[in-house]
């Protein structure tokens, strides 16, 4: 009888596109909801070539700053917002949402936390896309930590759609990623 070993988590990598996107789940508000707004961008490797096979989850707050408890995000009915999505990159390593700006919650600047699956990646990689020229950008606690010349790699650019957020996994202007350390406070 042979032992089974057991095999790392990059090798899930390839099969994204298969398993884990759903009807909707990049549809956060119905595209014709009035305040809806585009969260796009391209996913990149350290070489700045884009990455076709990687998969992006957002989780945000409400317009009015409130964190949304709703059960339900696997279940899209057109009026709920649950504050939660998943897109699949294209073969062009594009990702897009469809979603509403996040307001200001507990004091931070309004932003969309942001996990990256992706081949090559042992785990999963967090990170935030700030809403871009609001004013709490300046006292938020986490991009104030960071070197002024890193923190432009968390703040979304806006377009005539919305918001650009393009993710580079490593390199040059590689974006910053957080860590989860004992105590649940996020670092960089």
């Amino acid at each position: 009888m042979s032992t089974l070993m057991p095999t790392p988590g990059q090798t899930v990598g390839p099969f994204f596109h298969y398993g884990l996107p759903y009807e909707g789940g990049a549809e956060l508000v119905p595209a014709g909801h009035p305040d809806a707004i585009r969260l796009h961008g391209t996913v990149l490797d350290g070489a700045g070539d884009p990455v076709p096979d990687s998969l992006i989850e957002i989780w945000q707050a409400d317009p009015e700053g409130r964190i949304v408890q709703a059960p339900g995000s696997l279940h899209r009915d057109g009026w709920t917002f649950t504050g939660w999505g998943r897109a699949a990159t294209d073969a062009a390593g594009r990702y897009s949402f469809t979603t509403v700006l996040p307001g200001a919650a507990e004091g931070d600047a309004p932003f969309f936390a942001v996990t990256v699956f992706a081949r090559g990646l042992l785990d999963r990689l967090f990170s935030r896309a700030y809403v871009p020229e609001h004013p709490a950008l300046h006292d938020d606690a986490l991009l104030t930590s960071l070197p002024e010349d890193r923190r432009g790699t968390l703040i979304a650019s806006s377009d005539a759609s919305g918001l650009v957020f393009d993710i580079r996994l490593q390199g040059e202007g590689e974006t910053v990623f957080l860590t989860f350390p004992d105590n649940g406070r996020l670092q960089a």
